[in-house]
This record gives structure tokens, C-alpha cells and sequence, in this order.
């Protein structure tokens, strides 16, 4: 009887690499072709991985809460057929045009429960039915695939963990909580180590890159808001019903200066030894989520008014807001803003989202004194900031780019004059 080693697939968007969540089968099950055999984790997004083979289970490749190379073995299959691959290729192009992103290259989504984390991990070992059901009906819910990553790296079991809130779910503070205990306890100095794994690791990697490989340069100015505050109540209520937030208001001030400045619409491909400049923008907007910084992008952004702009972003906020976002949400980006002002911060000098060449940021406004027809006067101020890659512009370039945006921000009515 044959054997079949079904390797860990190409995920997509230039990851290399996941992290083992959940199995869903145990070595001695019967699998399905399509059918889902484990849950994993990328840097952008939770993955219910369809197995192209059928027949029984021999051997799971990796424990839960390890990481896995694409192309690794991920788990072996004993007798059976072989699916279709270039028809669950045009399955994944159907559903990827239909706006789903639970799915992967090459493979079809599967016929299994869509739903994320329906059940608790089941046992590594091998054993009877009625073990295995026991442990799920006394294990504790963990609804995120991190949390529970995390209490596996530091050693913990699931079922000894402690729950805050009444709600019997198991939080990433019920794990930071038990690991302060455990290392503790075993440490005369007291210090918590936490695994730098899943997200954090990516991000980790992604902005030490980005810091080792892009000679960036920081420029910043203060602006009177004042007027743009006004231009956000005043689109408000003319717009089609839309609301427009002030981070859309910005979003499209950006476009309107990029479109002038476009030398900072690119990346730095340093292999062809050349400057890549691209004709459309895909804004990236720099997002706090629960699963750590997002970065969702707007594609083709320099092609939508402010109401598809306004729309467009309510529903990336509220994506992310979820921990909905699909990974094809998370591509694409040729340039990002960034409103630290919601963290109450006035400036910030912002690491560019490699390979992007810069980033705009906004600092809270808020009441200073401001010189106004030679009187002062208190005014609505805020601090614009644009990190920059110094390779594909000077800075005449990009403080030209920053004096326009904050030029729109301080007359916003002529900037947005065609789009209203």
C-alpha cells in the first residue's frame, strides 16, 4: 500500500512558514480528499489546511505549537486517491474572487466546518475514543490560535490554567499570568520569558529588515487641523448618508499629494539594482489589533473618491477590528499611513513598511497657541511626520511631499474641492 507525504503548502503572499495551531485528525483516522486535517497560524492569518490525498492517517509531522517550513512534511496518508490539483487550483481562484481568504494555493477550501476554533486541541498520543472525548468535554476554551500557541511554547497545560471574567475562555492575560507564575517560580530573578513566536516574530523580523536594509530619513512639521476638523463635520452630512472619518479625509489628502510627489510610490528592488515606481497606489493603513500591528491595504486607493475611500476603510477597520482579515487584505501595500494620534502620542519617527519606500503618520491634534493674520490665537495642531527611503528620493522630494499634505490638512476645501 502506497504512502503519501502531504508537505506544508505554499500559503501564499511570500510566507515561508506557519505554525501548528490544532490537528484536526490523529494518526489511525480516515481522511477524505479536501478534507481539513489541521488549523495553522501565518504572520497574516489563521489557515484550516485541506489534505490533497485520502486514505488513513500514519504520521503527524509536527506537534501543536511548533513551526513548519513551506514544503516541510506536514502529515502522511496511507493508500487512497489523489486530488485533482489544477481542478481545486480554479476553486481557489473561484472562491478567492468571491472575497475568500481561508483558503490556499493550489488546494481547494474544503468541505469541513468553516468556523475558527470550534473544539480544543485534541491529544497528541494515541489512544481510545473515549479518552480523547473526555479530554475535549474537560478542556477550557481557547478561542485564539495565539493564545494557545503561546500556553504550549511556555510548557502549560490548558486544563491548569485559570480564567479571569467569569466567561471560562482563556485570554492571552490568563496565559501572560500563568507564565509570570511558572517562571517565577523558578527564577530567583524573576524575569518572564516569552517565546518570540507566531505574529510577534513576524513582525519582529519584517521591521529589524526594514531597519538593517532601508537608509531611511525622518521629516516632520507642525499644521493647523483646524479647518480639516471642519471639512470632516461639514462632508459628514454630505455625502450620501456615508460618514466620513477624519482618517478618510486624510487618506484622500494623501492620494491627491502622491499623485504629485509619485518618486515616493515605490520599493527599492536592490537585487536588479533598481527603483521600482508604481502607477497605482495600495494604502496601507497601519492598524493595533488584538493579534498585534496589522497593515490591511486599500488597493488602486488613487482611483477612489472619498466616499468609496470612506467605504472602503470602515470595512478594512472593522475586518481587523474582528480578527477577520483574510491574507490576500494584508498585500499589496506601496505606501502606508500611519494615526498614531489615537495612542495620544503627539510625533512619532515611524520604521517604514519594508518594502515600501515611506510612511505618513499624524500625531494627535489638539488645543495650542498658533499665530493666525500675525494674532495669536488657539488653534487645533497636529504633527505630520514622513519617514522616508533616502534611495529613492532626497529630501527636497519628500518635504515637498509633507508641505503639500500639510498645506491640504490646513485648506482642505481646495484640495477636496472636485471630490465633493
Amino acid at each position: 500500500m502506497s504512502m503519501q507525504v502531504f508537505l506544508l503548502p505554499d500559503l501564499g503572499e511570500g510566507l515561508t512558514e506557519a505554525e501548528i495551531v490544532e490537528w484536526k485528525v490523529k494518526p489511525g483516522d480516515t481522511v477524505t480528499i479536501d478534507q481539513v486535517v489541521v488549523e495553522v497560524e501565518t504572520a497574516k492569518a489563521s489557515v484550516e489546511v485541506p489534505c490533497p490525498f485520502e486514505g488513513v492517517v500514519g504520521e503527524l509531522h509536527a506537534a501543536e505549537g511548533t513551526s513548519l517550513a513551506v514544503g516541510a512534511p506536514l502529515i502522511s496518508i496511507t493508500g487512497g486517491a489523489v486530488a485533482d490539483v489544477s481542478a481545486a487550483h480554479e476553486r481557489y481562484r473561484e472562491e478567492e474572487k468571491a472575497g475568500s481568504g481561508n483558503v490556499l494555493i493550489g488546494y481547494g477550501t474544503g468541505h469541513g466546518p468553516t468556523g475558527r476554533h470550534k473544539r480544543a486541541a485534541a491529544p497528541q498520543v494515541s489512544g481510545s475514543s473515549t479518552q480523547a472525548t473526555n479530554f475535549r468535554s474537560r478542556a477550557p476554551k481557547v478561542l485564539s490560535p495565539i493564545v494557545r500557541s503561546m500556553a504550549l511554547q511556555g510548557g502549560l497545560d490548558l486544563a491548569s490554567i485559570d480564567t479571569a471574567g467569569g466567561h471560562g475562555v482563556i485570554t492571552r492575560a490568563d496565559v501572560e499570568r500563568a507564565l509570570a507564575g511558572s517562571n517565577v517560580a523558578s527564577s530567583p530573578e524573576g524575569v518572564t520569558r516569552i517565546p518570540i513566536t507566531g505574529i510577534r516574530k513576524t513582525i519582529a523580523d519584517k521591521l529589524s529588515r526594514s531597519r538593517s536594509e532601508i537608509p531611511e530619513a525622518t521629516v516632520w512639521v507642525d499644521v493647523d487641523a483646524t479647518a480639516l476638523l471642519q471639512a470632516r463635520r461639514d462632508l459628514d452630512a454630505s455625502i450620501d448618508g456615508v460618514k466620513v472619518t477624519l482618517l478618510a479625509v486624510l487618506a484622500k489628502l494623501t492620494m491627491i499629494a502622491l499623485s504629485k510627489f509619485p518618486e515616493l510610490n515605490s520599493t527599492v528592488d536592490t537585487a536588479a539594482g533598481e527603483i521600482q515606481r508604481y502607477e497605482n497606489v495600495g494604502l496601507g493603513i497601519a492598524a493595533q489589533t488584538d493579534r498585534g500591528l496589522m497593515v490591511p491595504v486599500v488597493p488602486q486607493a488613487d482611483k477612489a473618491d472619498l466616499k468609496e475611500l470612506a467605504e472602503r476603510l470602515a470595512e478594512l477597520t472593522e475586518l481587523a477590528r474582528t480578527g477577520s482579515l483574510p491574507a490576500a487584505r494584508l498585500s499589496g501595500g506601496t505606501f502606508t499611513l500611519n494615526n498614531y494620534g489615537v495612542f495620544g502620542v503627539d510625533g512619532s519617527a515611524a520604521i517604514i513598511n519594508h518594502p515600501e519606500a515611506a510612511i505618513l503618520g499624524i500625531g494627535r491634534i489638539i488645543d495650542r497657541p498658533w499665530v493666525v493674520d500675525g494674532q495669536l490665537a488657539v488653534r487645533k495642531v497636529a504633527q505630520l511626520s514622513l519617514a522616508f527611503d533616502h534611495r529613492v528620493c532626497d529630501g527636497g522630494v519628500a518635504g515637498g511631499f509633507l508641505r503639500t499634505v500639510a498645506d491640504f490638512v490646513e485648506n482642505p476645501v481646495v484640495a477636496l474641492g472636485s471630490v465633493r
